[in-house]
């Protein structure tokens, strides 16, 4: 009682660091309880939605003729400009107070360091991007999003070698069924199911997939770590800068694959011969950029609502719905293996996310405790 009192009066009278803007302020000094669940829901009904709608797009693309993988990697980061929005929202002060400014600059990591960071997990970013690509081409919709959901599985192993999460029977339990899960897709896989894919084209699409989950999660674990160690903060202005940043040294990355592979030359003539016209091959590839960044602003306020590791969760969960998406855009066939799968996969997600819960009860739990004790003792 004496915690929630507490926080009422935070965020019934918010005081505002001197010399910062709105966007490094902690969200628990603006926002009331209410407000936080409803931003929280917010943010999952956009990562959601995005995510199902980008990979619907993305496979829209290639079954109506669009070839190019490296054109398929560009536009999941090409409309990164959208992060800028929020700093034209909540600009700097123009005249920050010299006294106030002190210690941030003392905190803030050098440039060159801030370069590299940014410059390695962009490539990191462009090479999963191009993972998931040649993935989404070669395999069916269902089988594709299955696999992904090994990236919680990766994810629990990454961030306990390198943000000291510790294994709890429920993360092992959720490691478990997620294995299972795809172990059963790869035993009951079909190549037959995904018409002109040869055996080894759609084994290819298996690995990259499974690649690309293995780095997306090493590349979320990093980005705690450098949150933590390096820019020492997370606040939305610098989940901003990261994202923003990533997104950038990723797309030129892109930009140079499509050139330095002669894909481009092909761009022309994909664009006449889709099926569809060319109006909806442009709608398909904006269309899925956009998907990719809706997808990319509920992670980003996640991140700044709650944890990197929530945002990570969350983005898992659209990933068993994704083959329900395909069933009914694209008649796939949800065979029982599949279903036993994606059951298994949301099961583990469960577990997970029962975990998660256990951990933000924790400190409450602590608090209460020693609550109980005071009010004991002064007795």
């Amino acid at each position: 009682m004496i915690a929630e009192t507490k926080l009422v009066k935070e965020v019934e009278e918010p005081e505002l660091v001197k010399g910062t803007t709105i966007l490094d302020q902690p969200p628990s000094l603006r926002l009331r309880p209410w407000q936080w669940w409803i931003l929280v829901t917010l943010n999952i009904t956009f990562l959601l939605i995005g995510q199902c709608g980008a990979v619907i797009l993305g496979r829209f693309y290639y079954d109506q003729g669009g070839t190019s993988k490296w054109m398929a990697t560009l536009v999941q980061t090409a409309a990164f400009p959208i992060f800028y929005i929020p700093f034209f929202f909540f600009p700097s002060p123009k005249n920050l107070p010299v006294t106030t400014t002190a210690a941030a600059i003392l905190d803030r990591p050098s440039i060159p360091m801030l370069s590299l960071i940014y410059f390695f997990l962009g490539a990191l970013l462009a090479g999963d991007n191009m993972l998931y690509s040649i993935g989404l081409l070669y395999l069916p919709v269902s089988t594709y999003s299955l696999i992904c959901t090994t990236q919680l599985a990766f994810n629990a192993i990454f961030s306990f070698f390198i943000n000291s999460q510790k294994l709890t029977p429920w993360i092992i339990n959720s490691l478990v069924l997620l294995t299972l899960s795809a172990s059963l897709v790869a035993v009951n896989s079909d190549p037959t199911e995904h018409k002109g894919v040869s055996k080894g084209k759609y084994a290819l699409g298996f690995i990259c997939t499974l690649g690309a989950s293995t780095c997306y999660s090493l590349l979320l674990s990093l980005m705690q770590l450098s949150f933590e160690k390096v820019l020492k903060r997370e606040t939305l202005s610098v989940v901003l800068e990261m994202q923003i940043y990533t997104s950038l040294v990723a797309t030129f990355i892109s930009i140079g694959g499509l050139f330095a592979s002669g894909e481009w030359r092909d761009l022309r003539d994909e664009m006449e011969s889709f099926k569809e016209g060319r109006v909806l091959y442009f709608m398909a590839l904006v269309g899925a950029s956009l998907a990719w960044q809706v997808s990319s602003i509920g992670v980003v306020g996640l991140i700044f609502v709650v944890s990197s590791l929530f945002a990570n969760v969350i983005s898992t969960l659209a990933l068993p719905l994704v083959p329900v998406a395909a069933v009914l855009f694209y008649r796939e066939t949800m065979n029982g293996a599949k279903v036993v799968a994606m059951l298994l996969a949301i099961w583990g997600f469960a577990w997970y996310l029962y975990q998660h819960y256990l951990d933000g009860n924790e400190p409450r739990v602590k608090e209460m405790s020693s609550n109980e004790v005071f009010d004991e003792s002064s007795s």
